[in-house]
């Protein structure tokens, strides 16, 4: 073997760190915190083990939690105390999150971002308001215009009440730019929007919806999340939220999708953030779990939150 091409010699304990390409710590990480107004205590969330539903009593003390492992920035999720057609408890003034997004904001010094949708507040579990004959037609659901409107009135809400970062994730189309005038509009110029820009329909979400209590109770998604086939078409919605305003762009899930991630990255200026959803962290502690690998990962410490990862 020619002695001038031996890679090996940049792989020993005191060189590696040296040269390692990519640097990831718990500050490139947010983790979820999900926020239940109908509990008075903690619950587990069986699915995703390690986490919990926690009282707004307990909330702060969740992030705190949270802090304690390096990781600075939480993506809050609610659960209401009851549901209706409008979803009319997510933008309520004393709704869970935005009464969980002021006590954090005011105790911690922690970056919150909120989760700005609908499905956890609607009783049908879908992702905006219905349209006409939506429950007995399944090729009718969500009616997106009007959606728009309870979005901006969610997204100023969680602003109003101390969120650092809002991050519409229903993949309604011109979600981004009436976010963007609606908080414009309230005065919160300065206030970033984390879209939800990439959001591909999959059977990974699972365990979070049960833990947020999120199920459609008819039909599915497929109508505004997008078809797993498409590739391109991630590059269209990409661009579209980015020429809306959006400040940080995601996709989601992440591990399926690394081709879109690394397109995007390439494609666009933006922080690009990949999703790493409940279905995979629950895949990851249940192989875990069996014994068929170890998730801390090879002289790691264990990460025991599911996460956003920002590519810079």
């Amino acid at each position: 073997m020619d002695p001038a091409y031996r890679p090996r010699r940049l792989r020993s304990d005191g060189v590696r760190p040296l040269v390692s390409e990519t640097d990831l710590t718990a500050a490139d990480l947010v983790a979820p915190v999900f926020v239940d107004a109908t509990a008075d205590e903690r619950l587990p969330i069986e699915s995703m083990p390690g986490h919990e539903r926690v009282p707004v009593e307990d909330s702060v003390a969740r992030v705190r939690e949270i802090q304690e492992t390096g990781v600075e920035a939480v993506l809050l999720f609610g659960i209401p105390a009851s549901k209706d057609p409008e979803g009319s408890r997510a933008w309520a003034d004393d709704g869970v999150i935005q009464r969980a997004v002021a006590r954090i904001a005011e105790r911690t010094d922690a970056y919150v971002v909120t989760d700005v949708c609908m499905c956890e507040y609607t009783d049908h579990g879908h992702c905006g308001l219905l349209e006409e004959d939506a429950r007995s037609d399944p090729y009718m659901t969500v009616d997106n215009d009007a959606t728009l409107d309870a979005l901006q009135r969610i997204a100023v809400s969680h602003v109003d009440a101390g969120a650092d970062m809002v991050a519409p994730s229903g993949m309604m189309d011109g979600m981004v730019a009436a976010i963007r005038a609606a908080l414009d509009a309230a005065g919160f110029e300065s206030l970033p929007v984390m879209s939800y820009a990439a959001k591909y329909e999959s059977a990974f979400y699972g365990p979070f919806r049960d833990a947020a209590d999120g199920a459609p109770a008819f039909g599915d998604r497929r109508h505004y999340q997008m078809d797993p086939a498409n590739a391109r078409e991630a590059a269209r919605e990409v661009r579209l939220d980015a020429e809306q305003g959006a400040d940080v762009l995601m996709v989601k899930p992440a591990l399926p999708y690394l081709d879109v991630v690394s397109a995007v990255r390439r494609a666009f200026d933006h922080p690009v953030a990949a999703y790493n959803v409940s279905g995979e962290y629950a895949m990851v502690h249940a192989a875990a779990d069996n014994g068929w690998l170890d998730r801390r990962g090879p002289g790691r410490p264990p990460v025991n939150y599911p996460t956003l990862l920002p590519r810079h």
